[in-house]
């Protein structure tokens, strides 16, 4: 059993913790990140971030729930793209549902973190919370 797991969040709680937030102007590596940015660990200021919660789909023991493995697809009903600064954000899509959400003690911003896992690379990528992009949207019916 894993200690200390962070907070499941949902949509709500996402976008409630997003309103809360006051976020300065932040002069830190990893600039403004609107949309999903590649992140290297030294670029990371972990001394400055806490984990407030996590939209990951998997139980405190690891394993997946509703007993299926959370999906890859992604939620663009515009017509954005994963790299999109204007994608919205919809925790229970690709890649959110398999983020931590940080909080930074120096400018206040929330902070979305996910690792890409590739055949021969690891890639840390980040993004900047946005209220006003956060979407309570449904994944399909799989029996549809």
């Amino acid at each position: 059993m894993a200690l200390n797991s962070p907070q499941r969040l949902d949509a709500q709680a996402l976008k409630d913790l997003a309103q809360a937030a006051s976020p300065k102007s932040c002069q830190c590596a990893l600039g403004p990140c609107s949309g999903w940015e590649s992140v290297t660990e030294d670029r990371w200021p972990a001394p400055k971030l806490t984990v407030v919660g996590s939209l990951r789909v998997d139980t405190a023991e690891g394993e997946p729930v509703q007993g299926g493995e959370p999906t890859f697809e992604e939620f663009h009903p515009q017509g954005t793209r994963y790299e999109s600064a204007l994608a919205p954000i919809a925790p229970q899509f690709f890649p959110y549902n398999r983020c931590d959400v940080f909080s930074c003690s120096r400018c206040e911003r929330v902070l979305l973190r996910y690792t890409e896992f590739g055949g021969y690379y690891v890639d840390h990528r980040v993004r900047a919370l946005n209220a006003d992009l956060v979407v309570d949207a449904p994944l399909p019916d799989a029996a549809a």
